[in-house]
């Protein structure tokens, strides 16, 4: 084959293996998803699988590499390659799906590993391993370091893949047909991988060490003056492990900035992971994207802006937000990426090269993702990872005195607004605590007049509920819960439906716990919520639940999960109020959630969905879902005028229409938004691009 065609074959495989890679992640991660109680926990638990197979996979690759004959490499990895076809196709099979009383974390590894591992273990191993084998015969002739190129190439394609899946994808395909899709995908990529080996073990001209570099070829690679052939010491190794282990840290930290202490947008996650790929893709295209000379003064300067962002309100505020903190991580992803780049080695020692990569980008996400969220109280990684930043800029720059000095004082900066921002929100706050669900915290505020004083609870950047500071004030409900809202409107026509009678009310979310206002003595409310710190801080930061006459039942853990094994509740009202921010619990909100619901109602029942959101338009989405069932749906939208109250929307749904018909609910009706092609919400099909407002 002429040696401009294998390129394109060893090219289009590294394509299609990267394109892969980041389709199977939110595949099969929104498989699992109902049966794990859908929390923000399986996302994390799978993103930690993956990052670790691909450290697997570059660990197989360094190894193939050296401990194996060349002559049998190819034939090994096709073997594999081969092998891996039997898993397919990549459907978690039902035996999997939990009972209720294994320990999540462990099963979900164990699916995962068992579904889509050993493909996603040989996805892994294709960048490097095939630029490897490209490097070490006639193949990679004037290619030098240029090999590094389909590095990039890789990058760019995880970046079409990051595009493609939400807006083409998804909002098109419904889950099944997703996995097939990329089951035929994957058996394609194996039918190019066994062509490279094959056109590796025919090679007629492998050599007996890496081909030699120009000076030319090696382009700012060679600057490191250290000799390619020889074996990278312990400092070498370090930076190789620093520098990504630091992207990966300012990714994930400034990820959670913006979507937790900004804006709770849907789909805000995706800007972050676009610009760090994109840094990779430029970086190791060539040398000329990054300049150290021009790279490093700006990626000073945008520790300094991020930094000062940290403790001053146009860092909290999404117009400048936005463009400190996205701008901020391109221009230092390039800087770390690109000292990377013009570190990388010669041909010899390129799989070790990207295990280090590998090694430092898991260990940046493990440290961020698993270890932060239970040694921090709140998000201050990102203040860390800049002082980090500083720092690695003085190591990289140690023998330059001056920029030596400039480093640490950048470093000593960074760590003065670090500390003011922690100073600010532990003056401001009564409690301040944080868990692998998030930040929580407590605050008072005083208006003109002390009656209006209250104590709120946010979840992140999101209001979860407050209440009034006085004894005369403090069983008002307050925010999304008043009157006039379609929860209130509910609760009341149940009473006077009923009069004298008990009522049985489920509460999905607790928030401050200001639904329990409306209890009357003889009610039960039951709740069900995911945190134990929300219970925690609801019991000692406010008086709701111990203030209502009815008697409070608590249900700790998912409450689909609760209710598919619990016996029928028969509620009066059942209360779905988890749909506030950027996290929508998508399985609160299928047909299949409905049909759990359905089952605890008793007769004449209402399932009220809290549907209010700046972002997404969710009320025509419980409309379908509800029509899907045969159900009847009403939308109730509060504007709240002239009080104190939260502009809302509810959805209420129930089995009977004349149920909705109630004194105080048709006459509050609004018309459903008309949302053209919208289809019922499944467990298998769902698109929150879609309804995007």
């Amino acid at each position: 084959m002429p040696t401009a065609t294998a390129r394109a074959l060893f090219a289009g495989t590294i394509f299609t293996s990267a394109f892969l890679l980041f389709l199977v992640q939110p595949l099969i991660a929104k498989q699992i998803l109902p049966w794990f109680g859908g929390s923000a926990a399986v996302w994390s638990i799978c993103m930690v699988f993956f990052q670790c197979l691909l450290l697997g996979g570059y660990l197989y690759s360094d190894l193939l590499v050296r401990r194996v004959a060349a002559a049998r490499q190819p034939r090994v990895h096709a073997v594999l390659l081969l092998a891996s076809l039997a898993v397919l196709p990549i459907v978690a099979s039902p035996r999997w799906k939990p009972a209720g009383d294994e320990e999540p974390t462990a099963w979900i590894l164990g699916l995962l590993l068992a579904t889509v591992g050993l493909p996603y273990l040989l996805l892994c191993t294709t960048g490097p391993l095939l630029q490897s084998w490209l490097s070490g015969t006639a193949l990679a002739a004037g290619l030098g370091r240029q090999v590094y190129r389909y590095f990039s190439l890789s990058n760019l394609a995880s970046l079409v893949s990051l595009l493609c899946y939400p807006v083409l994808i998804e909002p098109a395909v419904a889950l099944l047909p997703q996995a097939w899709g990329w089951s035929a995908a994957y058996a394609l990529f194996v039918l190019l991988g066994c062509g490279v080996a094959w056109q590796v073990a025919r090679a007629t001209a492998v050599a007996p060490s890496p081909v030699p570099v120009s000076a030319e070829a090696g382009g700012a690679g060679t600057e490191a003056g250290t000799g390619e052939d020889a074996p990278p010491g312990p400092a070498r190794l370090a930076r190789w492990l620093a520098l990504p282990a630091l992207g990966s840290w300012l990714l994930l930290a400034v990820t959670n900035h913006l979507t937790q202490n900004v804006a709770a947008i849907p789909f805000l996650w995706v800007l972050p992971l676009v610009v760090y790929l994109l840094t990779f893709v430029l970086c190791f295209e060539s040398d000329r994207w990054y300049r150290r000379r021009i790279g490093l003064p700006l990626a000073a300067a945008a520790l300094l802006l991020c930094a000062w962002g940290l403790q001053d309100s146009a860092g909290a505020r999404l117009q400048t937000a936005l463009p400190i903190y996205v701008g901020g991580l391109f221009v230092l992803c390039m800087a770390l990426h690109g000292e990377m780049a013009r570190d990388r080695p010669g041909p010899r020692w390129l799989t070790r090269f990207y295990l280090m990569l590998a090694c430092g980008g898991a260990l940046g996400g493990i440290v961020v993702g698993l270890v932060a969220p239970r040694v921090l109280p709140a998000y201050y990684e990102l203040g860390i990872g800049l002082v980090l930043c500083a720092l690695a800029g003085a190591a990289v720059l140690w023998a330059r005195v001056a920029a030596r000095a400039a480093s640490l004082a950048l470093a000593f900066a960074c760590t003065a607004a670090l500390a003011l921002q922690v100073r600010d929100e532990a003056a401001d706050a009564r409690l301040l605590s944080r868990n692998f669900y998030g930040t929580l915290a407590t605050v008072d505020v005083h208006r003109d007049d002390p009656a209006d004083d209250v104590r709120q609870m946010y979840h992140g950047s999101v209001k979860h509920g407050e209440q009034y500071l006085a004894p005369a004030r403090r069983r008002e409900p307050t925010t999304y819960y008043g009157a006039t809202a379609g929860i209130g409107r509910a609760l009341q026509a149940a009473m006077a439906a009923a009069p004298g009678r008990a009522l049985r009310v489920g509460l999905i979310g607790l928030g401050a716990g200001t639904l329990a206002a409306y209890g009357r003595p003889g009610d039960v409310y039951r709740v069900y919520e995911i945190n134990p710190q929300v219970f925690d801080a609801a019991d000692r930061e406010f008086s709701f639940l111990r203030d209502s006459p009815a008697a409070i039942e608590r249900v700790l853990g998912d409450a689909r999960l609760a209710l598919e094994r619990e016996p029928p509740q028969r509620f009066d009202v059942l209360a779905v109020d988890a749909f506030s921010g950027d996290s929508v619990p998508i399985h609160l909100i299928t047909t299949q959630a409905l049909a759990v619901y359905e089952r605890h109602l008793a007769d004449g029942g209402v399932i009220a969905f809290h549907v209010t959101n700046r972002f997404l338009n969710l009320p025509p989405v419980v409309q379908q879902t509800a029509r899907a069932r045969g159900l009847a749906a009403l939308l109730i939208h509060d504007e709240a005028e002239h009080s104190d109250l939260r502009r809302t929307d509810w959805v209420l749904v129930a089995r009977d229409p004349a149920v909705l018909d109630r004194p105080g609910l048709r006459d509050a009706a609004t018309p459903f938004p008309v949302v053209p092609g919208l289809r019922a919400w499944t467990d298998d099909f769902n698109n929150l691009f879609g309804v995007l407002k």
